[in-house]
């Protein structure tokens, strides 16, 4: 039984997993890892502390955009994921969303990262997170892949999910394998970066404005806000309500370098200039990404990129087709006829 190793367990990692499963059965063991504390990656969902009864809020994508050819193509991914309770309609109203003909807007009731987690438990994958990928050296008709955390194992196939400047960062082998177009392709793949806000309050905390969700046109720092229970259609969830902020990418990048903790207050004094009236949180949390969303992908979006064939390591992600759901689900199907066809040959 050939061993995959899937490098990510974000929304590309876990698709790709769960489709390995369905299509080859017993033939392959699934292994994903991450370096994160949870799943999601991009679609992380983050809980308040034990001691705050507050709703849980999405630090990274807020809601999934369906355009009508991607609905049509795709049509068994939303189909399964809306029958299964995982996606719902977005059925309130984001203030400033410039809205496509046609398209339809989903969200997951309990979170972005229930998404990623419903794929993974299908996948029948060994899920190990907080194993950072340091290093994969080529043995023989394997991979050994190292951790950060020491050690290393043997996989007959590695797909790498992260962030294209994570794998370039790579050490071993991958550098002299990547050939002078696929290192001028992936030098060229840029990502905006942003940080992002989630507050919590008590249950009894009250907001003075009605809307579930704007964005900010006229802030030189902050772009969107999103009261997270409100866009998720869950008022009467018990829980105290949270609050997500999303800087600007212009922000975002001047302060790329400075510690999450310095940059929090000046993102907390424009809220506040923004929403005077809001009531104290009971616990705040910041998140930097660095790598937030795709701005310029790999040319002519292949869905994948093959290093080697034998044994193989492949790469996907977002960064090979488009920054969004359905541009993650182009790039797993692809990886995974690459994946099927190298195991067929093995």
């Amino acid at each position: 039984m050939a061993r995959v190793l899937i490098v990510g367990a974000g929304l590309t990692g876990s698709l790709c997993a769960c489709l390995l499963r369905r299509e080859l059965q017993n033939k392959v063991r699934v292994v994903v890892w991450d370096k994160a504390r949870g799943a999601g990656g991009r679609m992380s969902t983050s809980r308040p502390p034990p001691d705050a009864s507050s709703h849980s809020a999405d630090l990274g994508a807020q809601y999934i955009t369906a355009t009508p050819a991607y609905a049509q193509s795709h049509h068994s991914f939303y189909t399964e994921l809306l029958s299964a309770g995982v996606l719902q309609p977005l059925d309130c109203p984001i203030e400033g969303l410039r809205q496509r003909d046609g398209s339809q807007d989903y969200v997951p009731p309990r979170g972005m990262s229930s998404l990623v987690k419903h794929f993974l438990s299908q996948s029948g994958a060994d899920v190990f997170l907080e194993h950072h990928v340091t290093a994969l050296y080529r043995r023989g008709a394997s991979w050994e892949v190292e951790r950060k955390a020491g050690g290393s194992e043997t996989f007959d196939a590695v797909v790498l999910t992260m962030p294209v400047p994570q794998i370039l960062q790579l050490q071993g082998d991958l550098g002299n394998l990547l050939s002078v177009q696929q290192r001028q392709q992936l030098d060229g793949v840029r990502f905006s970066s942003r940080f992002a806000l989630a507050l919590f309050f008590s249950p009894g905390a009250v907001f003075s404005f009605g809307w579930a969700a704007k964005y900010v046109s006229d802030n030189a720092c902050i772009r969107y806000i999103a009261v997270d229970n409100r866009k998720r259609g869950a008022d009467n969830s018990g829980c105290g309500p949270s609050l997500v902020v999303h800087t600007s990418v212009p922000f975002g990048e001047k302060h790329l370098e400075r510690d999450k903790e310095d940059v929090q207050p000046i993102i907390l004094q424009e809220l506040h200039r923004l929403l005077p009236d809001l009531p104290q949180p009971v616990s705040i949390k910041c998140q930097k990404w660095r790598y937030s969303q795709v701005l310029t992908s790999v040319p002519d979006c292949p869905g994948h990129m093959t290093v080697l064939e034998q044994p193989l390591l492949v790469c996907g992600g977002d960064a090979f087709c488009h920054s969004n759901f359905d541009g993650c689900v182009d790039s797993a199907l692809s990886v995974l006829s690459v994946l099927k066809a190298s195991l067929a040959n093995s």
